[in-house]
């Protein structure tokens, strides 16, 4: 009886673990279902990214909460809104290739990543928080079939523009 026990409670542990380790859902579906980046979606949308967020990557976002984008002043973000290339180069800015997860972070501290944008983001612990540039990670590792999701709390903005 002992046995059975022990079998049961391994499947149950594994019926409640086994959908967590694989996600179905690609970037976009993934921050869709999140519900905290309408801004940062309608962004992508305007800037014709979505598609490449679709696509097998994989990719790590750094994606700014509607909070973050509330940050901004209201013109600059308007104005952004509306020049598809300044758009699309700091959308790019939040993107980097290949998978990293926080633990990923961590060990590259005080070094920077290439962003998708073709700019550096520099790496920095405080603490136990990443910062990534200017934004801190808020929420790591929201797991996509195609990479992860990172939400930060400020809209970074590449070096230069």
């Amino acid at each position: 009886m002992r046995k059975l026990s022990l079998v049961i409670a391994s499947s149950v542990m594994m019926a409640v673990v086994a959908p967590q380790l694989v996600q179905a859902q690609d970037i976009i579906e993934t921050a869709t279902a999140a519900g905290n980046f309408k801004t940062f979606l309608k962004a992508l949308n305007e800037a014709g990214l979505n598609e490449t967020l679709k696509g097998p990557g994989p990719f790590t976002v750094l994606a700014p909460s509607d909070e973050a984008f509330a940050k901004l002043p209201k013109d600059k973000l308007e104005a952004l809104l509306k020049d598809k290339t300044a758009l699309r180069n700091v959308l790019l800015y939040h993107v980097i290739a290949g998978k990293l997860t926080a633990a990923d972070f961590a060990k590259i501290n005080g070094k920077s990543r290439k962003t998708i944008e073709g700019g550096d983001a520099m790496v920095m612990m405080m603490g136990s928080q990443v910062m990534i540039g200017s934004a801190t990670i808020v929420k790591a590792d929201i797991m996509a079939k195609n990479g992860v999701i990172h939400i930060v709390d400020t809209v970074m903005i590449p070096p230069g523009r």
